[in-house]
């Protein structure tokens, strides 16, 4: 009853959906393509055989198709002749999968989640196992996988207290779900708690650490002769705000004015998480009368370096490990804003000091064990984040401490892609 009560809720608003799309296509036209998948109404790929074994991984954007990788990979060693198919919701997370996977996986857009829709696409991909990336929990993809004798995994998997105590309002519904998972991979002991709680089986749950930790770092270093490499040699200062997001440009670029009257020669990677907002945010430099460069109009900066560029705003994809390498500080973005954090590991495993602000919910386990180990300091607003940044500026063998204990502890926790391969073999058989 409350699945169908779900359902028909989800059925009413799909036209605003739809309405939403055409919204975000109007500055990311993306989002008007690939609309028959979307319903289940398109073809699998031409070359995919139902007759053979499929994984299945759900990864709703970049950021859980980027954790997902080390598990990819090693299933496609361990399975050689299965077929993976990775779904994404966002056109983002669509181009991340075949930057990162090419041909050798499959990729769609994830049917909404409507009874006709998922049904439609279960029958024609006939999966053997269904890996829900972090909490991707959706009732009628649940459901109808479990009918289908789908065994279904939910991976990597973290709840914060926010997000339980929304799943909370609809217990029931919460509750059928998660009977329906035959495995959590939780994240942490916290997060395996919050699961029991709303009405995981406790035998249904083991906490597995984080696939983040598994960072996969290019190990060729910057391109020569790239901007990257010019940057690094600069003799520079060089700041990146990573992964930033609305309304957080303005508090950096505060900070940022705030550290230039120490250290005038300090330059900052600006890097916003969505493309569509790249032009907004080169403007917002400029109005705020910094001198702003785009990395996607420079080959080599060093003609900019002299003439004593500020900012550089990253809008570009594929190259944020580019970015965090030939920067001293990172500010992790998404956290002076109350969206939860984006990915504090990849600048930890290169060995770059992090800050970020109060914001942590989306990595907060992985926020406390970074800060406990010494490699992560939080601030509070705009104002705390000029400070540290201009002590840490100050201070080389503090940046060099900190790296070094965020590169360690990284090392030190990459048992999480061991165990979730486990589970996997488990559920294949």
């Amino acid at each position: 009853m409350y699945r169908f009560f779900y359902s028909l809720l989800f059925y009413l608003v799909v036209p605003f959906i739809v309405l939403k799309l055409l919204w975000r296509s109007l500055k990311a036209p993306a989002y008007r393509r690939r609309w028959a998948e979307r319903f289940a109404l398109a073809s699998l790929p031409e070359d995919f055989q139902a007759s053979m074994q499929t994984i299945w991984i759900h990864a709703v954007s970049v950021g859980e198709t980027v954790a997902s990788v080390p598990l990819v990979r090693q299933l496609q060693q361990a399975y050689p002749s299965t077929q993976i198919m990775i779904t994404t919701v966002t056109p983002t997370g669509s181009d991340r999968v075949v930057t990162l996977f090419g041909a050798s996986v499959y990729h769609q857009y994830i049917p909404y989640d409507l009874p006709a829709a998922i049904g439609r696409f279960i029958d024609a991909l006939r999966p053997t196992v269904l890996i829900l990336m972090e909490t991707e929990l959706w009732p009628n993809t649940i459901h109808y996988c479990h009918r289908s004798g789908v065994r279904i995994i939910l991976g990597n998997a973290r709840l914060s207290a926010r997000s339980a105590s929304a799943y909370s309002i609809v217990s029931e519904l919460s509750k059928l779900m998660l009977s329906e998972i035959d495995c959590i991979a939780a994240q942490s002991q916290a997060d395996a708690r919050r699961f029991i709680e709303l009405g995981a089986s406790p035998e249904a749950v083991e906490v597995t650490g984080s696939l983040k930790f598994n960072v996969e770092i290019d190990s060729s270093g910057l391109p020569p002769g790239s901007i990257f490499e010019s940057l690094k040699e600069s003799g520079r200062t060089v700041l990146i705000a990573a992964s930033t997001r609305d309304g957080e440009e303005d508090k950096i670029l505060a900070a940022f004015a705030q550290c230039h009257q120490s250290d005038a020669s300090m330059l900052l990677l600006l890097v916003p998480r969505h493309p569509e907002r790249f032009d907004n945010v080169v403007n917002l430099c400029q109005q705020k009368g910094f001198t702003v460069e785009r990395r996607s109009q420079l080959n080599s900066i060093q003609a900019s370096l002299q003439d004593a560029t500020q900012i550089i705003v990253g809008d570009s994809m594929g190259e944020m490990q580019n970015y965090y390498r030939c920067a001293d500080i990172a500010f992790v973005g998404g956290s002076l804003v109350d969206t939860g954090c984006q990915n504090v590991l990849e600048p930890a495993a290169l060995g770059i000091p992090v800050v970020v602000g109060p914001s942590q919910y989306n990595f907060a386990n992985i926020c406390s064990q970074l800060e406990q180990a010494g490699a992560l300091r939080t601030v509070a607003d705009e104002t705390e984040l000029a400070r540290l940044l201009t002590e840490l500026n100050s201070n080389k063998a503090e940046q060099e401490r900190m790296g070094a204990a965020g590169k360690q502890l990284v090392q030190a926790n990459q048992d999480a892609l061991p165990a979730m391969m486990k589970i996997v073999r488990r559920a294949i058989g």
